[in-house]
Order: structure tokens, then C-alpha cells, then sequence
């Protein structure tokens, strides 16, 4: 996993914000499943730290468990799922679930190809929100930012 866009290793900025007192909004931007397009994720995870966010993207092909175990240990304020495969009703409630075993309070969005009549029963599981194709980069950001008052 790295740290976009300074590809430097994750397990260091936890320590360095805390040590230093520096707060920005911390996002984990994943893709779970067997989805190998990651274009999109890449392309939201330059913008949200364009926009002063620190980002750090999983890479391609994480388990739902390998995703829930990057937010715990790296502290994350949100985390941003990718999906294109359709599997989205399989892997959100699977990392809701788990995210909520072990007690993490985040903010948990997605984006990608999900089907408007999906949405409904995704925020029911306590997504935030979902963003679907057409959506800005900027909606994404102004989201993020209300959500968490900064």
C-alpha cells in the first residue's frame, strides 16, 4: 500500500501526524474484489489530494479484510471503495460488517458502477454516500469536507 502521491510507506504518517500535530482529513481509497480497473480510484485519489487530503490507496484485488485492517492501522477519517465488478452487494455489506466488528467509526463511500435501485439498500448499511458515473470530483470533496466539518 502507498501513500499517493509521494509513494512513501503508510505505516510512517500515522506516527508523523500525531508527533507533529498536523490534522488533514485521511482517506483510504480501495478496491476490493477481483476488479482490475483502477483508473478511477487513481484519478479520484490525485484529486482528493489536490484537495489537501492525505490519500492512501490499497491498490488492486484487497480483501474486505485486508481493507478494514488498512483503516485501523492507518487511522483514516473516510474510506472510498471502488467498484466496477458488480459485486458491490457482496463486498459492502462484508466490509460494513467488519468495519463495525471492530469498532471503527469512518465515513465509508463508494464509487463506480452501481445501479441507482443498489443505492438504497447501501446506505441502509451505513454508507455515506455513493457516487456513480458523471459525478465531480468536486461533489466528491465538498461530501468529504461537510461530512467531517473541515
Amino acid at each position: 500500500m502507498l501513500c499517493v502521491p509521494c509513494l512513501v510507506n503508510i505505516r510512517k504518517k500515522p506516527y508523523f501526524r500525531r508527533e507533529y500535530g498536523e490534522k488533514k482529513i485521511v482517506v483510504l481509497i480501495a478496491k476490493p474484489g477481483l476488479d482490475g480497473h483502477d483508473r478511477g480510484a487513481k484519478v479520484i485519489a490525485r484529486a482528493l489530494c489536490d484537495a489537501g487530503m492525505e490519500v492512501i490507496y490499497t491498490g488492486l484485488h484487497r480483501t474486505p479484510e485486508q481493507i478494514v485492517e488498512a483503516a485501523v492501522q492507518n487511522e483514516v477519517d473516510v474510506v472510498g471503495l471502488s467498484i466496477l465488478s458488480g459485486a458491490h452487494m457482496t463486498l459492502c455489506p462484508k466490509i460494513m460488517e467488519l468495519l463495525k466488528k471492530r469498532g471503527v467509526d469512518v465515513i465509508v463511500i463508494a464509487g463506480g458502477i452501481i445501479p441507482q435501485e443498489d443505492i438504497p439498500e447501501l446506505k441502509k448499511l451505513g454508507m455515506a454516500e455513493i457516487f456513480t458515473p458523471g459525478a465531480t470530483m468536486e461533489s466528491t470533496v465538498k461530501f468529504i469536507r461537510e461530512k467531517l466539518n473541515a
